[in-house]
């Protein structure tokens, strides 16, 4: 097919570098494959939408919101006549994100990774195999605290009220949450990667650890819905250990490694003038 025709190894050099056209060809390319894993995997949430609503509104379904319209039944409210084919295609296309993730995270991987020199291409496999279950984590941790999230900002509604809460606007509640906490354990990652393409040394890092450590506090209050402190303190404790975790691991990493004089300085020295013999 001339849609997804590949540069030829004529075009690229051995620094993995291409021509302007080829370089968009080939991201072309790449997003035809990942749309269409992304497809493939939201046919497949069609299939198996009944377990998938049933596992995401549990949380909903703890609170005693959820059952003030009918005693013992969870109740949610569709608010239109399209409202259901969109939830249930929302749904399906959330199961897709998830089954075509390997597919679409390595095309990026792939798209990124002719930019890196040999000796870093090596770390490949390992990033790929860490960032998968760090967002997994992530967003288990979301699920998980996400009934009581739910208690709380439903708490403050005045005795004489009934939750409607609408189906849309619950699912895109679940949603961020479980894309907010499954991205945000990945900012650690992206440190160490920083680290292993030399843009980011651990003096860097140490220097700016309490600056870091205060915004990821403020990253939570001001991210998460409804910004209540169990969400909030959810979100950025776990952040704050990978975090410290992180600076471990590039620590452990520069100490293992010959030093060059020049990284040894900081931000704001200036690296000595070196004269030929």
């Amino acid at each position: 097919m001339a849609l997804l025709k590949r540069p030829t190894k004529a075009t690229v050099d051995d620094e993995g570098r291409m021509p302007l056209m080829e370089h968009l060809r080939e991201l072309r390319n790449r997003l035809v494959i990942a749309l269409l894993a992304l497809v493939v995997g939201t046919v497949v949430g069609f299939f198996v939408f009944d377990p998938v609503w049933a596992f995401l509104k549990e949380p909903f379904c703890e609170t005693g919101a959820a059952q003030q319209w009918r005693p013992n039944q969870c109740t949610l409210v569709a608010g239109g006549i399209f409202q259901s084919f969109f939830t249930t295609l929302k749904v399906s296309a959330m199961v897709g994100i998830l089954v075509s993730s390997p597919v679409w995270l390595y095309q990026i991987w792939a798209f990124v990774t002719p930019a890196l020199y040999r000796n870093e291409k090596r770390y490949s496999v390992a990033f790929l195999a860490i960032a998968i279950p760090l967002f997994l984590g992530g967003a288990a941790l979301a699920y998980i605290i996400m009934d009581t999230s739910l208690a709380i900002l439903l708490g403050f509604m005045p005795a004489d009220t009934v939750a409607a809460i609408q189906i849309n606007e619950y699912l895109d509640y679940v949603l961020i949450m479980l894309v907010i906490f499954g991205v945000s354990f990945e900012l650690p990652l992206m440190l160490v990667f920083l680290n292993v393409i030399g843009v980011l040394s651990h003096a860097t890092v140490k220097k700016h650890r309490r600056t870091v450590v205060f915004l990821m506090f403020v990253f939570g209050a001001v991210i998460t819905p409804g910004g209540d402190p169990v969400t909030m303190m959810a979100l950025a404790a776990p952040m704050v250990i990978l975090y410290f975790l992180a600076e471990t691991v590039i620590y452990l990493r520069e100490k293992r490694r010959p030093q060059d004089p020049d990284a040894l300085l900081s931000d704001d020295e200036a690296a000595p003038l070196k004269l030929d013999d």
